[in-house]
């Protein structure tokens, strides 16, 4: 059975939630600390000397979601790993193939969990200094606005909370200078560590049963960095691009095999990144057939377009979260249902796509 990197997708959800849980908890004790005392003259004076005590709540609102981070980065790794030998181990026994235990497989994990912790880094201390800026922020604008005699006090602190949290809590840039918010990097993070375990696990249990080349499947949506590999055979030892005669795996003699490189190569030029739906599964020469492969260039575009329909829901969610008053939280739900009636009109021209409603929610990837 062929194995994917959404598989990881799936089991990075649990690692997520654990970060979305605690984006909306530090958010929710910024806005009721800000909303008190909205309209006393001495609001930005009393709201900078409770800075402390919200900063320590929120450290022990956070204080074992690392323990938990850790563990739970570990438990899917580990799972995924299993569920990539299994696939493969199947794929042998329906074939007739010797099952035979690769070595070394709880080090190879716990190299793979160790990365991927790594991957994710420092996210305490940042979500700490990111709620005191985002608090210490808002106060300084949305005073600053008053002196000006722009606007009200609540509308200033209001606006200002929204554009300090309108990518949420923890944004970053990575090496690369892309922008991240925390639990999108995280779950980026994980997916990428999960999904990498599954087809090493899967390609693991192949090698060690002599199997060396797999095919690439043929993808829906695919994207421009993916669709030069689809229906291509590749070496999972790192054999180079060429037509090599194989021992047939159905009768006796030799079949010609074109292998477009080996996975590694495949890898450094993009295929497999992050949300990646293209599998790999064992190629048997003389026994496998070879589908061609098909381009969706204008069904990658509109799964792009749900993504970016998803992440206007999901800011109006994140601004209703940090609303200082109803009024503020009534505007943003109103958004929110606007959002929502486009995504229905985009999937009601678009057929193939798929609602995803978890995506629409607070915390979900960006």
């Amino acid at each position: 059975m062929p194995i994917d990197p959404g598989f990881g997708e799936r089991l990075a959800h649990r690692v997520a939630e654990l970060f979305a849980e605690a984006e909306l908890v530090v958010l929710r004790r910024i806005s009721r600390s800000l909303a008190r005392g909205l309209d006393e003259p001495d609001w930005a004076t009393t709201r900078l000397a409770e800075l402390e005590w919200v900063r320590a709540q929120i450290a022990r609102d956070v204080a074992t979601l690392d323990e938990r981070a850790v563990t739970a980065i570990g438990d899917v790794v580990r799972q995924a790993y299993t569920r990539g030998r299994a696939l493969a181990v199947a794929d042998l026994d329906r074939l007739g193939l010797e099952v035979v235990v690769p070595p070394a497989t709880l080090r190879a994990v716990e190299a793979i969990a160790a990365e991927t912790v790594t991957r994710v880094g420092p996210w305490r201390p940042r979500i700490l200094r990111a709620a005191q800026d985002v608090y210490q922020r808002t106060v300084a604008d949305a005073s600053a606005t008053v002196l000006l005699g722009s606007q009200t006090r609540r509308d200033a602190a209001q606006q200002a909370l929204d554009r300090l949290t309108e990518r949420g809590v923890g944004t970053f840039r990575d090496r690369s200078g892309r922008r991240w918010a925390l639990e999108s990097y995280v779950e980026m993070a994980v997916r990428t560590g999960a999904g990498g375990a599954a087809i090493d696990g899967h390609t693991t249990q192949l090698v060690a049963a002599g199997v060396d080349l797999v095919v690439v499947s043929d993808a829906p949506r695919e994207c421009p960095l993916c669709r030069p590999w689809e229906g291509k055979v590749l070496s999972i030892g790192g054999g180079v691009a060429a037509t090599v005669e194989a021992a047939s795996m159905v009768g006796e003699g030799t079949v010609s095999v074109r292998v477009a490189g080996s996975l590694e190569q495949a890898r450094a030029a993009g295929f497999q990144h992050p949300n990646c739906r293209h599998s790999l599964s064992a190629y048997l020469p003389g026994a496998t057939d070879v589908l061609a492969a098909t381009s969706e260039r204008a069904g990658y575009e509109d799964q792009q377009r749900q993504r970016a329909i998803e992440r206007g829901i999901r800011k109006w969610k994140l601004r209703e979260a940090a609303a200082l008053d109803d009024v503020a939280a009534a505007r943003a739900r109103a958004k929110v249902r606007q959002w929502q009636a486009t995504m229905r009109e985009h999937l009601a021209e678009h057929p193939a796509l798929k609602r995803q409603t978890a995506r629409e929610q607070v915390g979900r990837a960006r």
